[in-house]
């Protein structure tokens, strides 16, 4: 492809937008409740808080369209925005209304969030499909790196990064990918499993409002293997799976396996023996009935199930003793769950926590890839809205197409986010006009057809 003649440019269309997909969106926003959630919960004092619902939804706009720092708000306001939507505001209002935040207003956002969701699980039936059988409850947190001194809260934890620590709950079913169903701001030196507790129980509680009916498993890593996260899991009425913490007594566990109960899984490499009808792998998989938590009160001994994954070492003389010398020819990673799955179908069920990871990844190259304030409570606030603003792209993606259901939030922003378009008026209505041969313009009208669409009847 080349240039096929010489240009000059000007910017001075008044028509224009660049984000068309922020019409759908926002529509979809004001249908599943935004504005009158806002309205009824926030209740920032003074100048900062007048108009809250305006500047919450501009705010989760910018976010949408791909804002993530305060300044980028200013793409809300260009060519034809101000025909296409009501009420803008400059980004420093929007900042003087973020740091009007204190804590219980972020808490109030926190409220917004949750009924958002349950609304827009209403509103798009496919955000959670398949809830009503099965759903997976994901906890992790993430280091937001920071520079410089101005930031509150900063801190170095335990990845040796200075910064802020962010707390992330998902919710999503093997039919459906995440959406995030609690999302906390914390000091940069906290410790992974703090507050912890009271966000599972939020979220399974929004899970349950938003109709997942069906068993629900809570997951996470070594660093929430904990008696109060187990213990959260349990009150909430779920099942858990957490990875285990290689200490003494998972070890001495593990190293009662009989070599015979070993089973191979499919495994990068694996190969299937059509004989002995299993997987050949490196990859072997054993279970052990386990009590963790002994060093408590008998009352807290939680009995369950270990399953252990092993795998070769490609250097059994670099292994290090902390796992005996018993195990030093594999590597192992034990899971400690009372899934009432089997064996093989609990072990890959665990593995797939790691998709919390994904949610991460496309916060940190979107709303999150700075926390743009000075003031601890401000940024806990954008964090906030950074999930509200990725539950509504998520579920724009459901509405457009099955590729997009699936697809990162880059892609959305990229395919029907950012979509250019011309404003004109046709009677005594505006009409969007969008690129000819646009590649995702099926996906596009079915988004914006569905967005408009009345609020479908309760079951």
């Amino acid at each position: 492809m080349r240039v096929s003649h010489n240009f000059s440019a000007e910017f001075d269309d008044d028509n224009l937008i660049a984000t068309a997909g922020l019409v759908p969106v926002m529509l979809l926003a004001e249908s599943a409740g935004l504005s009158g959630l806002v309205d009824e919960y926030v209740t920032v004092a003074g100048s900062a808080g007048a108009n809250a619902d305006v500047k919450v939804g501009a705010l989760v706009a910018g976010m949408v369209a791909g804002a993530d720092s305060i300044s980028d708000m200013d793409l809300l306001r260009h060519g034809g925005m101000d025909r296409a939507f009501t009420e803008h505001r400059a980004p420093t209002t929007l900042g003087t209304h973020l740091r009007g935040y204190k804590f219980g207003h972020v808490r109030q956002l926190d409220a917004i969030a949750s009924r958002l969701l349950v609304a827009l699980a209403a509103r798009v039936p496919g955000l959670l499909r398949g809830g009503d059988e099965v759903t997976y409850l994901d906890i992790d947190d993430t280091i937001r790196q920071t520079h410089g001194y101005a930031k509150q809260g900063t801190g170095y934890g335990y990845s040796g990064i200075k910064g802020l620590n962010a707390l992330v709950a998902t919710l999503s079913t093997p039919a459906a990918p995440p959406v995030i169903a609690g999302m906390r701001l914390r000091k940069g030196s906290v410790k992974s499993d703090r507050g912890a507790g009271q966000m599972i129980a939020e979220a399974l509680a929004t899970a349950r409002r938003a109709g997942t009916g069906g068993l629900v498993t809570g997951r996470a890593d070594s660093a929430f293997y904990l008696h109060h996260v187990v213990a959260a899991i349990r009150r909430g009425g779920a099942r858990f799976s957490i990875t285990a913490r290689m200490d003494k007594a998972v070890v001495a566990a593990i190293s009662r396996i009989g070599e015979e109960d070993w089973v191979g899984i499919k495994y990068p490499e694996a190969i299937w023996d059509q004989d002995e009808q299993r997987w050949i792998s490196d990859a072997e998989v054993a279970e052990i009935p386990y009590t963790a938590f002994t060093s408590r009160k008998k009352a807290d001994h939680v009995a369950a199930r270990l399953i252990v994954r092993r795998v070769k070492r490609l250097n059994p003389a670099s292994a290090t003793a902390e796992q005996g010398d018993l195990l030093t020819a594999y590597r192992h990673h034990a899971v400690f769950t009372d899934s009432p799955l089997s064996m093989l179908a609990a072990e890959a069920a665990h593995r797939d926590h790691a998709i919390i990871e994904q949610v991460i990844a496309d916060l940190k190259t979107g709303p999150l890839a700075h926390c743009p304030s000075g003031a601890f409570s401000a940024n806990s606030a954008w964090a906030v809205l950074a999930a509200i603003s990725f539950n509504l792209t998520r579920a724009a993606g459901v509405l457009a197409s099955k590729f997009h259901a699936r697809a990162r939030t880059a892609t959305i922003r990229a395919q029907l986010i950012n979509t250019p378009a011309r404003i004109a008026n046709r009677a005594r209505s505006w009409l969007l006009h969008l690129p000819r041969n646009w590649p995702w313009q099926h996906a596009w009208d079915a988004l914006f057809d569905a967005a408009g669409s009345p609020l479908p009847a309760p079951a």
